[in-house]
């Protein structure tokens, strides 16, 4: 534990990169955005990953120590290059990604040191983009089943261009107990597994099909919808004046989430709060700003 971080310790574990926006190079990586919110909001934050042996996985590797969070499970691959993705953002601040291949994270080892960490964190957070690799989808598969029975594992599907399949979606849905996806990626989930209904039907299916404990819908500017078995939480958003990008809002809403989850608050407070980050975020340039000490102190977590 680093200082007076709280007990509770979330992983990111897949992809880390650096965002190559219009004004500049930014940390990205869905599941190291998830891993640095996890860590403003007061908890203990750890990346799971791989970076090249090139400068800019040495710079990765500064700034991961300047956010605060633990280095020492990232790995240093010594023949990829550190992964980058081009972002173009739209009139609306939406981000479209072209995604380098073949890079560091696509072979993140299986390493004793990172099972350890699995067998005593809270939460982890994962996606299906860094499983594109045999490599990566090994570790994370390993990671999750050396996790505890009480962990949260939270699948944020994160459905980017070609890099899914059903397969990979199917089997991680089964090791999960909380999924997040968007409203765009929820009627691709039921295309999948040729489900059909409107959305309280989608949900309630997906929930009893894979025994899953959460489903957290985000709809964009149009808020969110938390659905649990016996509880149903939506929030129509938070207005936003100038929005700076919408880079990383998804994932700081997703570690909102968890750490509400572990807390056990109302359904209700943590939809609330969690749009309230992501709204911060979008206001903000960047995935990983600083947050504002009101947020912070919203669940009680030190700081």
């Amino acid at each position: 534990m680093t200082g007076n971080r709280s007990d509770f310790t979330l992983v990111g574990m897949g992809e880390i990169l650096w965002d190559m926006l219009p004004d500049g190079r930014k940390l990205g990586g869905a599941l190291a955005n998830f891993a640095y919110h996890c860590h403003a909001l007061g908890a203990n934050g750890s990346v799971v990953s791989c970076v090249g042996r090139d400068p800019l996985g040495s710079e990765i590797l500064e700034r991961i120590e300047s956010l605060g969070l633990e280095k020492d499970y990232i790995a240093i691959d010594q023949e990829h290059a550190t992964g980058t993705v081009t972002v173009e953002l739209d009139e609306k601040g939406k981000p479209e990604y072209i995604i380098q291949e073949d890079v560091a994270w696509d072979f993140i080892p299986t390493t004793e040191h990172v099972l350890q960490l699995a067998g005593r964190c809270d939460a982890v957070c994962f996606g299906s983009l860094c499983q594109r690799s045999p490599v990566s989808r090994s570790t994370v598969r390993e990671f999750l089943k050396c996790t505890r029975g009480d962990c949260l594992r939270v699948f944020d599907i994160n459905i980017r261009q070609q890099y899914y399949s059903k397969d990979v979606v199917s089997d991680m849905l089964e090791l999960s107990n909380i999924l997040k996806l968007n409203d765009e990626e929820l009627p691709l989930v039921a295309q999948m597994f040729e489900m059909s209904g409107g959305e309280t039907e989608l949900l309630g299916e997906l929930t009893e099909r894979f025994a899953l404990e959460l489903i957290a819908l985000t709809k964009g500017a149009h808020g969110s919808r938390l659905y649990s078995r016996g509880k149903d939480s939506s929030h129509p958003g938070v207005a936003v004046e100038d929005i700076a990008d919408t880079v990383g809002a998804g994932d700081s809403f997703t570690a909102a989430i968890a750490i509400g989850w572990l807390l056990n608050r109302p359904l209700d407070d943590i939809n609330e709060h969690a749009n309230r980050v992501a709204g911060f975020v979008c206001s903000q340039d960047g995935a990983t700003p600083r947050l504002p000490d009101v947020l912070v102190r919203e669940f009680g977590l030190p700081q």
